[in-house]
């Protein structure tokens, strides 16, 4: 019980920093209703756990061992990441009778899987925490840990949707563009992070 509890705690701690994913749980929990926002979240948290697995398990060591896999992943995820934070940007200012918006469920599906998956930070950060936690594991132990990793994701997510949620009506029209504002600009700046960490491998 002691190894799950470890990778709850390192789970938590290794979710709960602001980022790209919690950024987008917490526009989505704004903008749809909390059924929805609910259904987003559990899209996360699947694209969120098979990383930290992946992670877990040496996918980063692949990356490290091809060069030029990363420096794809880190081009593609550049772009797709200041295109994310530039829509952010431009969207118009909701008003009270269209604040919770509907886009397809396929979109919801894409974003999700291109803020956890086409993110090499994340990939690189997971594999360093994780994956260097996994070298210190009884072989017995690693799937009790991994356990405690995947739950703590499924509890902030859900938690956090729940109370960005709850308190929606809280964050009016000037409220909600300030909030899109800030995490477009936050997001383009760490695409344009990825993008020189690509031109330094060059």
């Amino acid at each position: 019980m002691n190894y799950f509890f470890q990778g709850l705690t390192m789970g938590l701690a290794y979710v709960a920093p602001i980022g790209l994913q919690n950024l987008f749980v917490i526009n989505s929990s704004l903008t749809h209703s909390k059924k929805r926002s609910l259904l987003n979240a559990l899209i996360v948290i699947f694209f969120d756990i098979s990383l930290a697995l992946s992670c877990f398990f040496g996918i980063g060591a692949i990356m490290k061992k091809f060069q030029w896999l990363q420096l794809i992943i880190l081009l593609v995820g550049s772009l797709i990441v200041v295109y994310i934070g530039a829509n952010l940007l431009i969207e118009k200012s909701a008003t009270k009778t269209d604040v919770k918006t509907t886009d397809t469920l396929r979109s919801t599906i894409v974003t999700a899987f291109v803020v956890t998956w086409v993110n090499p930070q994340a990939i690189i950060d997971g594999t360093m925490m994780l994956g260097a936690f996994h070298v210190t594991l009884p072989a017995a132990s690693s799937s009790i840990f991994i356990t405690g990793v995947a739950l703590a994701s499924a509890i902030w997510f859900t938690t956090l949707t729940l109370v960005i949620s709850t308190f929606s009506n809280w964050f009016n029209p000037k409220i909600l563009r300030i909030i899109n504002l800030v995490c477009g600009i936050i997001i383009i700046i760490y695409g344009i992070k990825l993008f020189i960490n690509f031109i330094t491998l060059l």
